[in-house]
């Protein structure tokens, strides 16, 4: 009878050894719940992976009065995101600019560079043809230490 309760302790103390550690659901109420089913930011191990951000404040609002401050309510609410993984923008090595037009790069790019003063990360900025809610910009982050 002793064998039927020693192979379970055996197996769970095997699979605390051979299991990887899994992934972290990264949320904060600093910055918009997800309008889809998705998760703010997933953490793997030392790296974060933050899903488009749009310019919706902490309460869902969506303010386009501008690509300025588009562009930065969409970086507050990375920088809230990454703060809520243990990161911040200093971490984040990669980064994808969507916009609705190309035309408004130059505008981006001033926002855009007083949020990532030093060693900017790599990135890329791509004209697509509609964003969710109307918005004219998305931003999503790769971080990692």
């Amino acid at each position: 009878m002793k064998s039927i309760y020693v192979f379970p302790v055996v197996l769970l103390f095997l699979f605390s050894f051979s299991h990887k550690p899994g992934r972290e659901v990264i949320s904060c109420n600093k910055a918009p719940k997800p309008i889809g089913p998705y998760s703010q930011a997933i953490k793997c191990g030392n790296t974060v992976y933050v899903s488009g951000q749009i310019a919706l404040d902490a309460n869902g609002v969506l303010d386009t009065s501008s690509i300025e401050n588009e562009c930065r309510t969409v970086l507050q609410n990375i920088k809230a995101i990454l703060e809520a993984g243990g990161m911040g923008l200093q971490d984040v090595n990669k980064t994808t600019i969507y916009t609705t037009d190309l035309k408004q790069f130059a505008r981006i790019n001033e926002v855009y560079k007083t949020f990532f003063t030093t060693l900017p990360p790599a990135r890329e900025t791509v004209q697509v043809s509609a964003l969710p809610k109307g918005a004219h910009v998305e931003i999503s982050v790769i971080a990692g230490q």
